[in-house]
């Protein structure tokens, strides 16, 4: 009961700072995908045929995917300032509290901001005219990428030193996921040799599970089974990065 405790006192500081912010976020949360759904969903989608419904159906998915890969990654890039520059960690490092109760506090901010940020573009899709099917295995697909990409957020907050190589994250890592993992396209489509390697990559599995639920298709265990063990490796080298700091 002291760990749960632990947990939400943390979670509930990031909650707090939130929802002083949340019109701003949900505002500011609007303008990518509005963008996306214009150009790309009733623009350059007016004359891409796709098997299964509209381009847009298509797209949505993926936009889902990638919005909660970005927001949850960013969600986690505050911890390295704490760290590296306001050197403010110490407290929770100091603090008489489950050590592992940060991470976890930190994650669970992430993931709800993803669902809200997720939950605005459903929104925004349904307006622009998109079919979806919903169920609690799409919200759980959703739940699991936030979570993955909010543990690797953290991981590189707790390995990079400088805010430029922070930044340089984006740019070599989430920016090629960003186009390559099936999000506007399918991975399909690219040549074998770079198919295989955007297959190994996570985002690509959350893309074809969260449009294959979308269209009420069957769940692929596979792509299920490297999600949670990205999310399980993810867990035990934050785990570990951040208990080193506390040795």
């Amino acid at each position: 009961m002291q760990k749960l405790y632990d947990i939400w006192t943390v979670f509930w500081r990031d909650w707090l700072v939130l929802r002083r912010r949340l019109a701003k976020f949900i505002l500011s949360r609007m303008v990518a995908p509005i963008l996306y759904l214009v150009a790309f969903g009733w623009g350059l989608g007016r004359s891409i045929q796709v098997t299964g419904g509209t381009y847009l159906d298509f797209l949505v998915p993926g936009i889902i995917a990638l919005n909660s890969m970005n927001i949850s990654f960013n969600s986690l890039t505050p911890v390295h300032a704490e760290r590296v520059y306001h050197k403010s960690l110490e407290e929770y490092i100091l603090a008489p509290i489950w050590p592992d109760a940060f991470v976890i506090g930190k994650c669970l901010a992430a993931i709800l901001r993803g669902l809200i940020s997720s939950a605005i573009i459903l929104v925004l899709a349904y307006a622009f005219g998109a079919h979806l099917t919903l169920s609690p295995l799409f919200l759980a697909v959703l739940i699991l990428n936030c979570l993955i990409f909010a543990e690797i957020g953290f991981i590189a907050a707790m390995k990079i030193d400088t805010f430029e190589e922070m930044s340089q994250v984006n740019t070599y890592i989430l920016l090629p996921m960003s186009f390559l993992c099936g999000t506007f396209f399918s991975a399909h489509a690219l040549p074998t040799a770079v198919r295989y390697l955007i297959e190994l990559l996570p985002l690509t599995h959350t893309s074809y599970l969260l449009r294959g639920l979308g269209q009420g298709e069957s769940v692929a265990l596979g792509s299920v089974g490297v999600l949670l063990a990205y999310a399980v490796g993810g867990w035990l080298l934050g785990r570990r990065l951040f208990r080193g700091l506390t040795k």
